[in-house]
């Protein structure tokens, strides 16, 4: 991961992508909406904390319920297990689990996540040198983890630079009001789009997001 480490006093250690000034270039010259939606929002850019487990356990515990409540039921799984990895929470007992506001289904989840992390089924040394696709396909390998999850990973964590999630609503919906006047979009629309914002689809969509709100539900979860 080409990344710039930014240390936080008493914070996790931070890390911001490295190419993210000449993705900024890039997406100005090609794009006239990005010429005009990137100067908005200054210096800020994409970051990433934490490790590759305890993200995707994150992931699946917002599942389908709202940031805030996701927060609040975060807060309290995390304070079960003696650390955040994944042997500590096989340990863990299902009652205990759902005591911290999780569901049955979402407890079956994070086991088959541990699992696959503990039995060495997903290759997380190799996935610096993985196309993107290949890591998709042992993500969405693992239950409760479907591509849309799988490409916010690879967004917020990995900080891959080229990634256009088309089942994401909020892209479709930031593309339909910034390109089409607020028409319907469809993906084939979106893909036309992003061709000019290509080998830099993260950070456009990215840019997206921040048109239709100042913090993404992505960001704000971390």
């Amino acid at each position: 991961m080409a990344a710039t480490k930014k240390i936080v006093k008493d914070s996790p250690t931070v890390f911001t992508p490295a190419y993210w000034a000449d993705a900024r270039k890039h997406l100005v010259k090609k794009d006239r909406v990005m010429k005009r939606l990137i100067p908005q929002f200054g210096d800020v850019c994409l970051e990433t904390r934490g490790d590759a487990f305890t993200t995707l356990a994150r992931s699946v515990v917002g599942q389908q319920i709202s940031v805030k409540a996701a927060q609040t039921v975060w807060g309290k799984f995390v304070k079960l297990p003696e650390q955040m990895v994944p042997q500590s929470v096989l340990k863990l007992k299902v009652d205990d689990m759902r005591a911290a506001g999780l569901s049955a289904r979402k407890v079956e989840y994070l086991v088959d996540l541990a699992l696959h992390f503990d039995a060495g089924k997903l290759h997380v040394q190799a996935w610096e040198d993985m196309d993107d696709e290949a890591i998709i396909a042992e993500l969405v390998a693992i239950r409760g983890i479907g591509r849309w999850t799988a490409e916010m990973f690879l967004i917020f964590h990995m900080m891959r630079p080229n990634v256009l999630p088309l089942d994401d609503v909020g892209l479709i919906s930031g593309i339909s009001q910034n390109y089409f006047s607020g028409d319907p979009v469809s993906r084939s629309d979106a893909r036309e789009v992003a061709a000019a914002w290509a080998p830099y689809c993260s950070v456009a969509t990215w840019y997206i997001w921040r048109s239709l709100a100042p913090v993404p539900a992505a960001d704000a979860a971390k």
